[in-house]
């Protein structure tokens, strides 16, 4: 197994895939070499293979909604094309739903998928989601760009009675050698 290698420009895409970076080392390459550093990790991910394939450097573009006025935001505002998750929305919703309310992965794609919908399906749908969670007690699907809790939720799955420390330590193990970053069982070779 190859360890690790630095994220630099001489490096090929095909090793950048078979490891794990932190957002905050693809969001630093970006920097680095003059590139955008916004958007998601997947978009950074993508930016970044296409520069270690081409040279060339991908523009982000961040198309801004339309004005929406937060003193007018009610129940029966219209989800508007290239929603925006601004913090006066956010305060909004959490006025409604209270503090625990969060711009979850599935909500923003609902989001996304029902321009022209209500304001007031948005809140229905944070609810709808929040009781699968519960149905489904660590169940949930947890999205590609979330490796981490991926691995954290399959270590304690297959090893009842470790610590959060043994899960970690395991992880940082794996995400340092090449190849997929799910827990395998002989990932515990880490705490010898």
């Amino acid at each position: 197994m190859k360890n690790r290698p630095c994220l630099s420009k001489g490096l090929d895409s095909e090793t950048f895939k078979k490891f794990y970076y932190l957002k905050k080392e693809l969001v630093d390459f970006c920097k680095d070499n003059s590139m955008s550093s916004a958007g998601s990790k997947a978009d950074l991910n993508n930016r970044i293979i296409h520069f270690l394939n081409t040279g060339e450097r991908l523009r982000f573009i961040n198309i801004k909604n339309g004005k929406i006025d937060k003193k007018n935001l009610s129940l029966n505002t219209i989800v508007e094309e290239n929603f925006r998750y601004s913090e006066f929305k956010r305060e909004f919703f959490k006025s409604i739903i209270g503090s625990k309310f969060t711009f979850c992965v599935p909500l923003q794609r609902f989001i996304k998928a029902n321009v022209g919908k209500k304001y007031s399906d948005i809140v229905d749908e944070w609810y709808r989601i929040q009781d699968n969670k519960k149905r489904n007690k660590g169940n949930s699907v947890i999205d590609s760009q979330f490796e981490y809790n991926t691995y954290i939720r399959d270590f304690f799955k297959e090893n009842k009675g470790k610590s959060l420390k043994d899960a970690i330590k395991c992880w940082k193990y794996k995400k340092s050698i090449e190849g997929n970053n799910r827990y395998e069982e002989g990932d515990l070779s880490a705490l010898i």
